[in-house]
């Protein structure tokens, strides 16, 4: 009897453990509150900033942060794919758990991302809007066509974005986290309209 009842209370105890709050090992979370307005976020600099302030509001400091955000040539300047920017990994999310161990796992079917697990800085979960901008493919690359509002800094055009719960009806691939269906635009309303309002994901690169 005192046996089975050490096993539970060490499982009751691993249990609540994985659910508590875990800034110090966060290295991926859904930003709680939009950066801008829809898609106009200060271009990729401006959307790293933000990543950096929340992360270090929700008690994690210390760490190079990046959005996951591909952007389009522009001024002499090469195009950059989401998947270059944020360093090769693991990743856990804001209550500890693993996100993904590599990049490769990430932008594979092993990716832990999803309703439970892809969670805003402070831990909770994202359960609506769920559309979250990317503006990438499935593996992490730019997407073609008008897909980064300008890149990051325009309320005109469109984007790509995934589904952080992997559901939904809508879309070309409508469990895909980073990759799920083109938005109606880059404005707030335009977002909102399919389900989003200018969230995205940021990573730790250290």
């Amino acid at each position: 009897m005192r046996l089975g009842f050490c096993v539970l209370l060490l499982a009751s105890v691993s249990i609540c453990a994985c659910n508590r709050h875990a800034p110090d090992k966060m290295s991926f979370f859904v930003t709680s509150v939009p950066a801008g307005n829809g898609g106009s976020i200060g271009g990729l600099a401006g959307a790293d900033a933000h990543c950096r302030r929340l992360a270090e509001a929700a008690g994690s400091p210390g760490r190079q942060w990046r959005a996951y955000l591909s952007a389009a040539a522009e001024g002499g300047q090469q195009a950059i794919n989401a998947r270059d920017r944020i360093g090769k990994g693991p990743w856990f999310n804001s209550r500890g758990l693993l996100i993904a161990a590599s990049l490769e796992e990430l932008h594979g079917p092993g990716n832990q991302v999803g309703r439970n697990t892809a969670l805003v800085e402070t831990g909770q979960r994202v359960n609506f809007p769920h559309d979250i901008m990317t503006g990438s493919n499935a593996d992490g690359t730019l997407a073609s066509g008008d897909a980064t509002c300008r890149n990051w800094t325009s309320t005109m055009g469109q984007t790509v974005v995934g589904h952080s719960d992997r559901q939904g009806g809508l879309g070309r691939d409508s469990s895909s986290w980073n990759s799920a269906h083109p938005s109606e635009g880059c404005s707030l309303g335009a977002l909102q309209s399919t389900g989003g309002s200018g969230l995205f994901y940021c990573f730790a690169v250290n």
